[in-house]
Parts: C-alpha cells; structure tokens; sequence
C-alpha cells in the first residue's frame, strides 16, 4: 500500500481500489463488530472527570464499549426510536456521549447539540430534528446543562424521553456523598417521561441488537451548523461518510497501537467523525479528559502531565489551545508524542513554529467542515508539510478551485496558484441532501457534483491546498462559525442605527472575534455605549456578541449601496495591529492593508523607530492569521 507523502501517492492510493473496496462494514456497529473481532481486550476510551495526572479515570475496551453501545441501540429502540427517528444529545463529553452517539446512529438518527447554546436554541434544534429521546445529563453542582435542557424540552413537546447521565458515578471518596447534598433542583416544565442513563441501560441484552439494522446506508447522523439561531441549518450524514472519515484516519496515520488524547467536544465532527471514527476503524485508544476538554478547571496547566500518564502517541489541538499551551511549560516526559492534529480555523504561522520548537511535536494541520461530514485535506505525516497550507486533498476526495455563479453554474475552474471558490467532492459529501431543509441546498453544488465550502483557496504547484479567505460571510471564534446576520439583526433593532455590519476582527487568542461598524440615522446621538449594552441584550449567543463597536460617519458600501466589508476588515486589522505593536513598545504601523491574491488580506507596516527588528514585530503579530511585510 501506498504511503501518503506528496500529490502522486494520492494518486497511487486512489489507483490501488476503488473507495467502496477500502472497507467493508455496511454501518457503523458493523465496523465496530469487526473492530472487537481484531482488538476487542484492548482499550478502547478512558475518561477523567477532574484533570489531575492521579485522578480517577474509567477505561473500556472495545469489548466492553461495544455491549454498552448495543445495549444503548435496544434501549432507544425500545423507546420507540425507529430507523427515521432521532436520539438527540445534550452532554459535555464523557465515554456515556460516544456510547450514545453510537447507540443513537444504529438505532435510528442521532443529532448532536452544543450544550453551550441558550434554552430556546436548544429547542429550536430539538424541534428542527423532530428529535423523540434527548440524553442529558442528571443536574450537578457548577454545571448547567441539565437546567438548559429542562427549559430546553419544555419548548420542544416532540421529545418524548430524557435519558440522564449522572457524573456522580465519576467521583469517589468523600466527594461522592457530598455532591447528593448539594445536588441543585430542577424544575421540570414538561411532560417527557426520565430514565438514569446506567439503569436505563443495564436492563437491555448487550450480546446483540434486538433489531435488524438498515444496511443500505441510510442518514444516521444530523449535525448543526455554527451560529443556531430559530432557524438551524442540520446537516445530515451517512454511514458511508463517517466510515471513510475512520478510513482516512487508520489509512493515513493511526494503528492499534496508539493513544490519542482529544479534549474536543463530541458535538462537533472533528471528535465524532474523525476521531471517534478512526478509533474505531484502526482500533486505538482514545482519551477524554474532562466533561469540558480544554475548557475543564485544570486542564492546560496538567495537559503535559495527561500526555505522560496515558503515554499519548498524538494529540488533538485546535489553534487556541495550542495558542494556551504555550503559556505553560511542557513539565512532564512527552516523548511519545507523534504529532499533533489541528484543525477548526487557520493556525497563525509563528504559533505553529514556536509550538513545534517547545514541544518536538509536529503539527499536522487539516482541513474539514460539517456539510462534507469533514475531512477534505491535510499535512501528510510522512511528506512535506508546508505551514500555512491544509495539506494535501485526501485520497477519493477531488477538490476545485472554481469561479461559480450563485446558482452553482460554473463559470470556470481556476489554475495553478489562481483563487476561487473551494469546492468538495467525497463519500462524505451528500450531494443535493447536505441540509434536511431542501431549501438550504439550493445552489449549494458547484456543477451539480460538487460542495461549495464558501471558503477562498488556491493550488500551488506541488498540490497543497492553501486557504485565503471567506466567500460566506462568517466569522470564526475559536473554531466556531458565527453568522453576522446574528448581529447587524440586532443592531439594526436600535432607533439611532442606520446601518451595521459585522466582521470578525484579528484575534491573537481565538483567531477572530466578533466586532461591529455601524452608521447612525441623521441627528442620532446614541455612544458606543449605548450600542454595547443593546447588543449585549439583543445578540442571541452569547459567543457572538460584538467585543468593539464603532461609529462611522458612514459606512463603505457598493454602487448598489450593500455594506463593502474587506474595507471594514482593513479597517480592523489597522486598529487591532496598531494597538498591538504600540503595546508592546515597537516602532511600527501599519501604513496600508493590501489584497494579496494568494494570501489574502495583508498589512503593510511603516517604521517609526528605524531600529525595530523583524523579529520584534513578529514576537508582536505572529499570534495573528493575517500576514505581515515591511511596505
């Protein structure tokens, strides 16, 4: 078999089988069945709920995962759960969130929330899935998920079922008698029948599934986008789909014999589908520490401790943690760290080497998104890898650089080094079917074949994918896709507003943060102030509410009068920059922001000192995604 290093052998690859030859489980449980037949005594998931490198933890093995997933599939079948319904969950992650997503895509439809969304979002989504069994967790000191779902379920009379995971199972010692003590009360506002997620549990056989499964690929997944607001977009997934994620990632990098710690949550793809995927395809070993990953009490400062107690062969980052990471010293023996995957949003240029000089550790940097049940490129482990890039298209996925028409007409596909529209197409791409709201999937296909990713991107010559920008007009926080309708809706609400337009200003931490430029109706007199606080009260997510507000004398726009936003991005990066370089004491500025065809927006800095070093300002700005060059 072929080993992935350069362009030519994907192509090899791609030549050795065809796609559908590269495995041969029909579902998802099928492949897990296979899995325990190979590596059924090994470990399989471990799980900590405090962070600590001697804290308690709980290790299955595949053996043991896979009766608690089929004993999971019995129960939400035999709660009425058919091949077309849904098992939605609302839980932090734990191994009990990868038995139930397991459990929920063999039984019928499983659709994962974001338990940091609001009530209302939430029962948005569990109304837009039709969702009829919601697994939650059982109410527990400093953690509010099990209120958002109560309020949650009291909007959404579908769900028929809750199913309640209980952390206390977790703990030990005193802890374990005092938490029922000081266990908050929820108030229960509907009607749904509760069940303890381990009774409800035990009481099914975990020998086999009581029910024929659908081995005709049917949807066994549905995911929602970023930035929910009452009217979610779901995308929904096959099986095929999530089996050649796992391909990909036992094909290109992992065997049984590796650990790989993912403080990610399960209710995004890059943990469900890639990771969780090509645990079960390669038969590796999976670790979850914390219900709350990188955002658990601890978590950072122990990270390096965690890696020598598992003896981790790879580990799973996003660029802020890794931007984290590097505020603690690597104090522990991390030696048999492999590689680090990273994904979610652009990793800026001089964390990438920095994190590479402190650690040993190679960062594999990809590329993915929800609608293409994820995987679409990435840094070949045993090739070049070209920071700055996504890598390389992975095999069976074709990838284009297209010039299209709204309707997805496409005007022409674009060459070597030339920027257009990223377009997809793979097993895990359902063409005409992405959303289940028919309406969502108009124009959606480049050609008919393949999904437009609304990212900016171009080829270079040796095949590596590079990333320059947004068609769609999103703003990515940390990973998570923020639409600034959310925003410019609200703003627009206010009396004295005119016109607003959101943009995602640089960030050194989370990549971008929202912030917002607005024009004032004439003889308006309302502040910054005044525009922060109604903002504050009237975005509906939190994550999305702006962190700067300014006010124009009038905003840039179009002939046709729309608000012309790569000027208020020039616009921010100044100021950001600026601010920036005159903190850290650097005699720099920017004198101008500049479109760069291949690198997208760039900023071109002046001196003020004439001894300011490259260096200096790249200790400064490297942090950020958008370069930098002397004008």
């Amino acid at each position: 078999m072929a080993i992935l290093r350069d362009l030519a052998s994907v192509i090899e690859i791609e030549s050795e089988m065809p796609v559908e030859d590269r495995w041969t489980a029909r579902t998802v449980y099928e492949r897990l069945e296979q899995t325990c037949e190979a590596n059924g005594n090994r470990a399989a998931v471990s799980f900590q709920l405090l962070s600590g490198p001697t804290d308690p933890n709980i290790t299955l093995t595949w053996n043991e995962t896979k009766q608690k997933v089929t004993q999971a599939a019995n129960l939400f079948r035999s709660l009425g759960v058919g091949p077309n319904d849904v098992v939605a969950y609302l839980l932090p992650t734990t191994h009990e969130t990868a038995i139930t997503m397991m459990g929920g895509m063999t039984a019928g439809i499983v659709a994962p929330i974001n338990p940091t969304l609001k009530p209302d979002q939430i029962a948005a989504l569990l109304r837009e899935t039709g969702a009829k069994v919601l697994v939650t967790l059982k109410a527990f000191p400093k953690v509010e998920v099990a209120q958002l779902a109560a309020e949650a379920v009291a909007q959404a009379p579908n769900v028929e079922t809750i199913v309640e995971v209980d952390l206390l199972t977790h703990l030990t010692g005193l802890k374990k008698f005092i938490v029922p003590l000081v266990r908050p009360k929820v108030e229960a506002k509907h009607n749904a029948k509760v069940l303890d997620f381990n009774k409800a549990l035990a009481a099914q056989p975990g020998d086999k599934l009581t029910f024929q499964e659908d081995m005709n690929d049917p949807f066994c997944a549905y995911f929602h986008t970023g930035g929910t607001t009452g009217m979610p977009k779901i995308a929904q997934h096959r099986h095929s789909g999530i089996l050649y994620n796992g391909m990909l990632g036992s094909l290109m990098l992992l065997k049984e014999t590796d650990i790989v710690i993912c403080p990610l949550p399960m209710f995004h793809v890059m943990a469900a589908h890639v990771f969780w995927a090509a645990m079960i395809t390669s038969g590796a070993h999976i670790v979850f520490p914390t219900p709350a990953g990188y955002r658990g009490d601890g978590v950072f400062d122990n990270f390096w401790k965690l890696v020598e107690r598992y003896k981790a062969t790879y580990m799973v980052t996003v660029p802020t943690a890794a931007a984290a990471l590097m505020q603690r010293p690597v104090d522990a023996d991390i030696s048999t760290l492999e590689g680090a995957m990273c994904g979610s949003s652009p990793l800026p240029v001089e964390l990438f080497r920095r994190f590479q000089d402190v650690t040993g550790v190679e960062i594999l940097e990809g590329y993915g998104m929800t609608e293409a049940t994820c995987l679409v490129s990435g840094n070949p482990k045993y090739g070049e890898k070209k920071i700055g890039s996504v890598g390389l298209r992975y095999p069976y996925t074709d990838v284009k650089i297209l010039d299209c028409s709204e309707d997805g007409t496409i005007k022409k596909e674009c060459g070597v080094d030339e920027v257009g529209e990223i377009c997809v197409n793979n097993p895990g791409v359902m063409v005409g079917e992405t959303y289940t709201d028919a309406s969502k999937n108009v124009g959606l296909f480049a050609g008919g074949t393949h999904l437009r990713t609304g990212d900016l991107g171009r080829f270079d010559s040796d095949g590596y994918l590079w990333i320059t920008g947004r068609a769609k007009d999103l703003i990515i926080r940390g990973g998570h896709n923020i639409d600034p309708a959310l925003i410019e809706e609200a703003l627009a609400g206010h009396k004295d507003v005119a016109f607003a337009g959101a943009i995602g200003q640089p960030d050194a931490h989370a990549g971008e943060l929202p912030c917002a430029y607005v024009e004032l109706v004439e003889g308006a007199s309302a502040s910054v102030q005044d525009l922060m606080a109604f903002a504050n009260e009237h975005v509906p997510e939190r994550a999305a509410q702006p962190k700067y507000i300014e006010i124009l004398d009038e905003l840039p726009k179009t002939a046709v009068g729309k608000i012309f936003k790569p000027d208020l991005r020039r616009k921010a990066i100044t100021r950001v920059y600026d601010a920036a370089l005159a903190d850290a004491g650097v005699g720099a500025s920017v004198a101008e922001v500049v479109e760069d065809k291949k690198r997208g927006l760039v900023a071109q800095l002046k001196k003020s000192d004439p001894s300011v070093t490259d260096s200096q300002v790249a200790d400064v700005l490297g942090g950020f995604i958008n370069p930098w060059e002397w004008a």
